[in-house]
């Protein structure tokens, strides 16, 4: 059998899944504050718990922010930055006495999402993280597509797209430029923009209940982010053309985008109007689908998975 774990900035999931995909276990907990090695051994401490309801020990595949480098062997590039510059590949291996393979949390989700989830058997599929932060991964034919320096589908670091006057320069971001599409499309950032328009603290998903029970604050807020998620994923389109983009992460959750984005970004896709045929999904398996796709890092032709830690 074999463990995926989804590694998330504020939570950790884990799984546990037969041969045919099957799932025999699940368990999910708080990310722990503090210091890189306290989520080392919350990973141990979550795979001894898993294998022992599994009743056998079992491979450990791992979804995390960022990427493994290409030049160093380091993770790159995490919106939770504790992990930059630390082997989590081999730290988990030495703690866990086995091999453990390690990838983008996207390209886990996309994997997943295009093997048996909502985009099962399309040829382009584009899967999106929005939570914590932002991120991306690209299928073409089933395999994830990573790129020369393990950067492949991370429009999360791109600017936002046509910005208006009012969103120049744009909030600061962890990677060291301004206005990146994750200052505006994350979890955090609809509290904080929601926040500083009303002074009401409230989470990205209470925003958007309070927008369907008719709050109308929320609901120009709700708007607002929508119409920069279809200007920024219009950007998707126009690169990559995919059959489908796939939300995952915690706004996924968020029914109105699947409404309102497509009626929203046909000014920002380069095709006529009207005929914009790339569908946005939402995940088959709901926010665990990068946990499924964690465990098949082991799964069958895994050898034939390029992924962002190869």
């Amino acid at each position: 059998m074999r463990i995926g774990i989804d590694l998330g900035g504020t939570k950790i999931e884990g799984i546990v899944l037969g041969d045919d995909g099957t799932e025999v276990a699940r368990e999910r907990i708080a990310t722990p504050p503090g210091t890189y090695d306290a989520v080392l051994v919350a990973i141990r401490d979550l795979v001894a718990r898993l294998e022992q309801r599994a009743g056998e020990r079992c491979s450990v595949g791992v979804g995390t922010p960022g990427a493994i480098s290409p030049a160093t062997g380091l993770i790159k590039n995490a919106n939770s930055t504790r992990l930059i510059g630390h082997a989590l590949d081999r730290d988990l291996a030495r703690l866990l006495e086995r091999p453990v393979r390690v990838a983008n949390d996207a390209n886990c989700f996309a994997v997943s999402e295009a093997t048996d989830g909502a985009a099962a058997g399309l040829e382009v599929v584009f899967g999106v993280i929005i939570g914590t932060g932002v991120g991306g991964g690209l299928v073409m034919a089933g395999r994830p597509v990573t790129g020369l320096h393990a950067i492949a589908g991370e429009w999360g670091h791109n600017p936002l797209p046509q910005p208006d006057d009012d969103e120049r320069p744009g909030a600061p971001c962890y990677c060291g430029r301004h206005g990146c599409i994750e200052t505006w499309l994350s979890g955090p950032a609809l509290t904080r923009q929601f926040e500083a328009l009303t002074g009401r603290h409230m989470e990205a998903s209470a925003i958007a209940a309070a927008a369907e029970a008719g709050d109308a604050a929320a609901a120009a807020q709700i708007e607002r982010y929508c119409l920069r998620l279809a200007r920024s994923l219009g950007t998707v389109v126009n690169l990559l053309d995919p059959d489908a983009i796939v939300l995952g992460g915690g706004l996924s959750g968020i029914a109105t985008l699947y409404r309102r984005v497509p009626s929203l970004w046909a000014p920002f896709v380069f095709s006529e109007p009207g005929h914009i045929r790339t569908r946005l999904l939402p995940p088959r398996h709901g926010d665990s689908s990068g946990v499924r796709g964690a465990a098949w890092l082991w799964g069958q032709k895994s050898e034939d998975r390029i992924q962002k830690t190869e």
